[in-house]
């Protein structure tokens, strides 16, 4: 019966399909693996199969050369390659054009005789041989070799598809890491699978300049090429006048040449982002006088953050420096077919501006009273500039902080983007890309098994439920949402696969919120999907994280035990654990609620999907001491991670370390009663590239009432042990000690701004303390 009236929709063709998307037709339940999620689907009864005899009709060229890349793949799996003609209305698989139909929209009609595609143009006819693709069995059109004697099918069903916004976007950052090309056209080509249509690089930064521009040739010879630190990319020294460079890289303008070619076949606009005024170390080393005269240090390419110098920006009282970025913007704009070029705008110190005559006569000049309209004033300038050329400008949502350029389209990325807000209110586009949210430097999982980076956790099921457009927004704001971004990061990354990592599966996600209708989130439908479809992904050599089957803890004291708490972002997987230290397997104890634990234990943890282990085992190695499971008197409210049994990891943003920012620091420790002491630890940690370090103080007081402490014993630290560049994790210890006493209250004083030379100078500071050891 489902067979029939797909048949009888065949011969209805384009009016019935236009007025589906009109009336909105109700989405069947029927299970469809394919991500992002189709706008409306039926699935049928039966299949379609793919054979040596069928034939593919299209209309032109274009599809033609669309349809010929589809079955090449297809044939190197198979072992047959469909024939294409053009003009046959008799083939199996047939690619009409329904002008119609909304920009990128398509129809998918598949009877177990026929399939026919319907779209306005290009972009609808690519979208839907993706969702074939999807349907397929994995490797099949990623050209792998499989079994030959499978059978290649789809099931019969409908599918009328657009998607939710128009700017559906990646960022890559490929200045502080450098990705070859091959890799980079490897994303591009997974990006275009799960129909994301804007990949915007980040070209430039104060770690690389990444595009040739001939007229000015040491912005690559110099400015792309940085010293080689092995430190986490925080920690690193920034380099030494005259320190050989090695590390790098960069595209000729014929390498994007090649890339914007390759993108546009997969229906994807590159966009250029040429950041000014600030992140500029690398051209700024490539040509010093664009600085601000008052500059009296050594400017070079930055390994990591830069401390001092990543606050070196272009002078904007420079009538030079606007004419080289001028003589960029017109080779960018030439080289790039996008309508759009992003300006940056982020993160600018007026440091240098403050005290710069230039800057000072120029704000003269123009009437300006503050140094945040300097900044307006430089990118006005240049976005009428980028105007003149027929371009569109971009930027962060700092140009916000004020007078925003006619027609700039902001980015909002701080927090939770809100800052594009502002731009909203004054009639701009904008683009969410929270980093909160949709920035794929973050954790994507329990920090203890995830390479190092810095902040908190995105996870997937995190961007999966994010919702760009919120209930409190004025409702003409969304009529000027274009889209949203993820934005990926490689300060942390040294290698294609690292990127990978951290992209996949968190990118499907990302084109499901894009796509996908509003108020349409099923998260496990969501996993379901991406169980079928990455495997496709993986089947293109990329490499996948597997986070989402990991196990987040949360150990808390609850009346002098602990309560274990354990949880997966995948509702679908059982956990099983162990409490004698051995590994977990299937037939392990099934976690079920809260365990509660009452002395020194070994406890090990994994995910299980029918029998089989699915993510690396948590180990969670409760110690037991007099202070564990105590109550802890504070107002932090991580307090409880102090007495929970728990070691903090080298990674103080892992959720087991309690921390005090710019204050001192102080608790008290209530044993319940009068108990000998002989000796107390506290655990600090130092990261020197988060400017995370030791207090300088510690005092350890006792009482028996709550009211009266007396002081037992201080430790002092010393600047040049405070300040040290590791990263590291140490006890202060009060040994020796013969006290009988029920409250111990510790007392840490900050030891204040990051001190001159030190890697994050003049910055203020974080303590943070685990675990409070009681012996």
């Amino acid at each position: 019966m489902v067979d029939m009236k797909i048949r009888k929709a065949l011969v209805l063709g384009s009016f019935w399909f236009c007025a589906s998307f009109c009336i909105g037709a109700p989405v069947a339940n029927t299970f469809l693996p394919v991500v992002p999620v189709p706008a409306e689907y039926s699935v049928g009864e039966g299949y379609f199969y793919f054979n040596a005899d069928m034939k593919f009709g299209v209309e032109n060229e274009s599809q033609l050369r669309m349809v010929s890349d589809f079955v090449t793949l297809l044939g190197r799996q198979t072992g047959f390659i469909p024939s294409i003609m053009i003009g046959s209305e008799t083939a199996d698989v047939r690619l009409k054009t329904v002008t119609s139909l909304p920009d990128e929209a398509y129809n998918l009609i598949v009877t177990s005789e026929k399939i026919l595609i319907e779209s306005a143009g290009d972009a609808g006819f690519f979208y839907a041989l993706q969702s074939l693709r999807q349907l397929l069995p994995a490797g099949v059109v990623e050209g792998k070799k499989q079994n030959r004697t499978m059978e290649y099918k789809i099931p019969v069903m409908t599918v009328n598809d657009r998607p939710r916004f128009g700017y559906r976007g990646l960022m890559i950052d490929v200045s502080r890491y450098f990705m070859p090309k091959h890799n980079l056209l490897k994303i591009i080509d997974a990006a275009s699978f799960l129909k994301i249509n804007k990949i915007h690089l980040h070209l430039v930064d104060d770690n690389g300049w990444r595009l040739e521009i001939k007229k000015y040739p040491r912005l690559t010879q110099v400015g792309a090429w940085r010293v080689k630190r092995d430190e986490p990319f925080p920690n690193r020294r920034n380099q030494e006048e005259g320190e050989p460079v090695s590390v790098g890289g960069y595209y000729t303008q014929d390498d994007m040449r090649e890339i914007i070619r390759f993108a546009a076949l997969r229906q994807i606009e590159i966009i250029p982002e040429i950041e000014m005024p600030a992140h500029t170390n690398s051209s700024l080393a490539a040509y010093p006088e664009l600085a601000c005269p008052v500059v009296d240090r050594f400017v070079g390419v930055l390994p990591g953050i830069g401390g001092k110098n990543s606050e070196i920006v272009y002078c904007a009282g420079n009538d030079s420096v606007f004419s080289f970025l001028e003589d960029v913007i017109d080779e960018v704009s030439e080289l790039f077919p996008s309508k759009y070029i992003h300006l940056g705008g982020d993160e600018a110190s007026k440091v240098n501006w403050a005290k710069c005559p230039k800057c000072r006569a120029r704000m003269e000049a123009e009437h300006i009273e503050h140094t945040e309209e300097l900044q307006s004033y430089f990118m006005t300038r240049m976005s009428n500039y980028v105007r003149s050329k027929g371009k569109e400008v971009m930027g962060w949502d700092e140009l916000t902080n004020s007078t925003l350029p006619e027609g700039a389209i902001i980015y909002g990325w701080q927090g939770f983007g809100k800052a594009a807000l502002k731009a909203a209110a004054q009639g701009h586009r904008f683009i969410m890309t929270p980093a909160r949210s949709l920035y794929f430097i973050r954790y994507q999982g329990p920090q203890w098994f995830e390479p190092l980076t810095y902040f908190g956790n995105n996870t997937l099921k995190d961007v999966y439920t994010y919702e760009p457009v919120q209930e409190e927004w004025n409702p003409v704001y969304e009529d000027l949402l274009m889209g949203v971004q993820a934005s990926m990061w490689t300060e942390f990354c040294n290698s294609p696969d690292d990127v990978e990592y951290q992209l996949f599966p968190r990118l499907l996600a990302l084109s499901d919120i894009a796509w996908a209708k509003k108020g349409t989130k099923d998260w496990p439908d969501f996993l379901k999907r991406i169980d079928k479809v990455l495997p496709h992904i993986e089947a293109m050599d990329i490499t996948c994280a597997r986070s989402m089957y990991n196990i987040d803890h949360k150990v808390t004291p609850k009346g002098k035990k602990l309560l274990v708490e354990l949880s997966c972002i995948r509702p679908d997987v059982e956990i099983r654990y162990t409490e004698d230290g051995t590994e977990p397997v299937a037939s392990s104890s099934l976690y079920a609620s809260p365990l509660t634990v009452k002395s020194t234990t070994c406890m090990k943890a994994a995910t299980f999907m029918n029998g089989e282990k699915m993510g690396e085992t948590l180990l969670l190695d409760l110690q037991w001491n007099k202070a564990t499971g105590k109550e802890v008197l504070a107002s932090n409210e991580k307090r409880y991670v102090l007495t929970n049994g728990i070691r903090g990891s080298l990674r103080h943003t892992d959720f087991e370390w309690a921390g005090w920012y710019d204050e001192d620091a102080s608790f008290v420790l209530d044993m319940g009663k009068r108990t000998p002491v002989k000796e107390v630890r506290i655990g600090c940690i130092t990261n020197s590239g988060m400017a995370v370090h030791k207090p300088s103080l510690i005092r350890l007081s006792v009482s028996n009432n709550k009211k009266t402490f007396v002081p037992v014993g201080e430790i002092t630290f010393f600047q040049e042990d405070i300040f040290k560049n590791r990263t590291a994790v140490e006890d202060a210890v009060f040994s020796g000690l013969d006290l009988n006493a029920r409250y111990l209250k510790l007392e840490m004083e900050n030891p204040g701004l990051c001190p001159i030379g030190d890697i994050r100078e003049d910055q203020k500071i974080w303590m943070y303390f685990d675990e409070l050891i009681v012996n």
